[in-house]
């Protein structure tokens, strides 16, 4: 397996019915694009070292974009992203989980609950949630900014909200 820095790598659960895991390689150590590869992963934000196995799939980057006959980043460029809201809700609380797909996905939950003397309306929950969830998400997306804007300049920087 070979990997570089930006390419999206995926694992699943060595459990049964277990959540499948992925991020963005933010390091690799070896020159030659061996593992191990430091990953920060979507769900929690958090970068680990990571050995890959047999159930772990990477997903080489595509350049950002394309050289111009000059040799330097140049034109336009458009992206489609989809935003995925996932409901559940039981027994008075509904919980969203908003996923950005596209590079790189990422993911945010939010989560509401009735009053107990509250009637039962499931849309009001919903919505609550889902906004709560498309919050979290955007700050990620900044945060995931952040850290990217940070590897290209070669030290700590800040994105303003």
């Amino acid at each position: 397996m070979k990997a570089a820095v930006g390419d999206r790598i995926v694992t699943a659960s060595g459990v049964v019915g277990g959540a499948t895991r992925d991020g963005v390689i933010v390091e690799c150590p070896h020159g030659d694009g061996t593992p191990p590869y430091r990953v920060r992963w979507s769900d929690s934000g958090e970068e680990t070292l990571v050995f890959p196995g047999p159930d772990t799939v990477v997903d080489h980057a595509e350049p950002v974009f394309a050289p111009d006959a000059t040799g330097r980043a140049g034109g336009s460029r458009t992206l489609t992203w989809q935003v995925e809201i996932t409901l559940n809700e039981s027994s008075g609380s509904t919980t969203a989980e908003a996923t950005v797909r596209g590079l790189p996905e990422v993911r945010a939950v939010g989560h509401a609950r009735k009053a107990p003397e509250d009637p039962e309306v499931p849309q009001i929950g919903d919505e609550i949630a889902a906004a709560r969830a498309l919050r979290r998400l955007a700050d990620r997306l900044l945060a995931v900014a952040e850290d990217d804007v940070s590897a290209a300049v070669g030290h700590k920087a800040h994105v303003h909200a």
